[in-house]
Parts: C-alpha cells; structure tokens; sequence
C-alpha cells in the first residue's frame, strides 16, 4: 500500500470513528418536569440557551434527555428513575415536586433546581450558602411579591374592594405568600376570596365562583397546574370579565391582563450555569443556592381594552414589556 493510500485509508477511520467517540464523551443532562412539553416551551429553550452561551451546543457536543408528566404526577417516578438508569451527569428539575422525585430516585447525581420556593423548608438543601448533598440550583422565593401584586391591582383599579385569590395549597411557598397578601389587604381594605384549585376541573368553576361573589379582580397564586393551563385561565378570565393579575409572564403572553414576578425565564437560564460548573467537577453541595434577582412587570394591553380598562400611565412607565 503506498504513502497516498495509507494517508486516506486513515483519514476514513478516524473520520469511522469520531462519532461513536463523540457519543461516548458527550456528557447527557436530564430535565425533569412535571409540566406538559408545550407548558414548558419557553423556559427549556430559555435553558438551551444558557447552554449555548456556555459553548454547549444540544445534539453536538452534550445531549439533553427530557422527561414531562404533562400533570400526571403519578407518572413521575418512572421518569426520574428512567433518567437515573441512562446514568445521565445532571438532573435539571423544573420545580419542587420533580425536584422530590429526582431526590427520591437518586442520592448520588447531581440535580439542580431551576426554581424552588423554600429548598430549605421543604429539605433538599440545609442552606443556601452550602447546600449539601446533591442538590443545589436557585430559589424563586420572593413571597412579599404577594402584596405587591394586590397593590398593582389597587393601582390599576382604585376602586377594587374584593379580590378572589386562587391557587394551589399543596404548593410549597404559597403559603407566605397568602400571608403578605392578606397583610397587603388589611391596609389597602380590600376582602378577599381565596378558592383551592387542586385539578383542572376545578379551574372553570372556581373562576365563575369568583364572578358569582362580584371580585372586582383575581389574583393567581403560583400554582404549576395553573400553569400548565395558562392558556385557558386567561381566556376563562377575559371572558367573565375579571381582570387578572398573574405571578409569571407567561399567562399575559398567552392572553391574562398584568404580571408581577421573578423572571421564570431568566432562572432556567441561569440553572444551565450550574450544569456547567458541575460537568467541570464542582461538587453541587459546595454550590449556594442563588436567589432571583430579576423582577419583571408585564401588561397586556390587547387584554385591557378588551376588558375596557384604562392601564394608568405610572405603571406603563414602570413595565418592563407592554404586549399590544
């Protein structure tokens, strides 16, 4: 065989092998969610965007398994334990309850929360500064924003004297956050409603209740079923009528009136920083968890004409995003 053979013969096996070679270095995150692929959209493409601002490119240089209960929680466990046998290097977890199923199926891979209300009070970390275990990421805990909101609501409708709130009980921080909006509503002497929303049948009659009762507005607490149907929420509430005020933007892109709220986008984001720092050795219980930084005001102003409101200058001026 000459010289010239050789060279291509060689070039061609190298060139043969380079992908299996690729496939077996490429490390492989797991996202784990207890939302609908749809509902999450925005916020996993938000974490493939921290990604490639890192140099991670999807399907090139890292692989990214995801796994979506679209509600079913039940199905969960399966998830987290399929994503633990692909022996993936990192579980991203969407919030608190992927991230308890994710605990519970593994104590070894390291998982990073891309929000959770209170890591410390539901026990995936023992503290912010030095988490522990294999569990760090970011909290979205913010709960004075509960009073903030019914503020904005006042502000928005000066004469607004009831107020339904809706939401979740069983998720984690919502009850603080109910805390400072009934602190908020003593001061601002509005009554206030507040209706347990726990599946999505629930969701249509809790809203005519609230209209029934004469709210001049609700409020919507975090509630990751509420999200996976934002879409409905917001078209239920403009069709009652019943100005709504929302804690992430999501739901006044998709048609709800006013948001007040953590950046939901900006954490996942930043959750693919702690992907990094942990496929380079970092050792998640030496990571603190952060905690949200960016707050973001959202008006949709199709949403308010529809409902014939007139959105006072002042909080024009203050939004940061006025959809129209």
């Amino acid at each position: 065989m000459g010289a010239g053979s050789a060279a291509v013969l060689a070039v061609v096996l190298v060139a043969t092998m380079l992908p299996a070679v690729d496939a077996q270095q490429r490390p492989r995150v797991g996202f784990l969610s207890a939302n609908s692929a749809a509902a999450m959209a925005a916020r996993s493409e938000a974490f493939r965007g921290g990604l490639r601002e890192l140099g991670y490119v999807e399907g090139d240089n890292i692989a990214v398994e995801y796994r979506y209960a679209a509600g079913k929680i039940d199905q969960l466990p399966a998830l987290a334990a399929d994503l633990v046998r692909l022996k993936v290097n990192v579980i991203v977890t969407e919030g608190t309850t992927a991230t308890r199923f994710a605990k519970a199926a593994t104590g070894e891979i390291p998982i990073v929360m891309a929000q959770d209300p209170d890591p410390v009070g539901t026990g995936f970390v023992v503290s912010l500064a030095r988490p522990g275990g294999n569990i760090t990421g970011l909290s979205n805990f913010r709960p004075e924003l509960g009073g903030k909101r019914l503020e904005l609501l006042k502000e928005v409708l000066p004469r607004l004297a009831r107020v339904a709130v809706v939401g979740t009980s069983t998720t984690p921080g919502n009850a603080p956050a109910l805390a400072e909006i009934e602190t908020a509503a003593k001061r601002l002497t509005i009554q206030l409603q507040y209706l347990d929303i726990l599946r999505p049948s629930e969701i249509e009659s809790a809203f005519q209740a609230s209209a029934k009762a004469r709210a001049g507005a609700v409020l919507v607490l975090a509630s990751p079923l509420l999200l996976s149907n934002r879409t409905d929420v917001a078209k239920l509430a403009a069709s009652l009528g019943l100005p709504t005020m929302y804690y992430t933007a999501e739901f006044v892109q998709d048609g709800g009136l006013i948001s007040y709220g953590v950046n939901s986008l900006d954490l996942f984001r930043r959750a693919a920083s702690y992907v990094g720092k942990i496929l380079k050795g970092a050792n998640p219980g030496d990571l603190p968890v952060e905690q949200p930084t960016k707050l973001e005001l959202v008006v949709n102003m199709k949403t308010a004409k529809a409902l014939r409101l007139t959105i006072p200058p002042p909080i024009l001026m203050r939004a940061d995003s006025v959809i129209e």
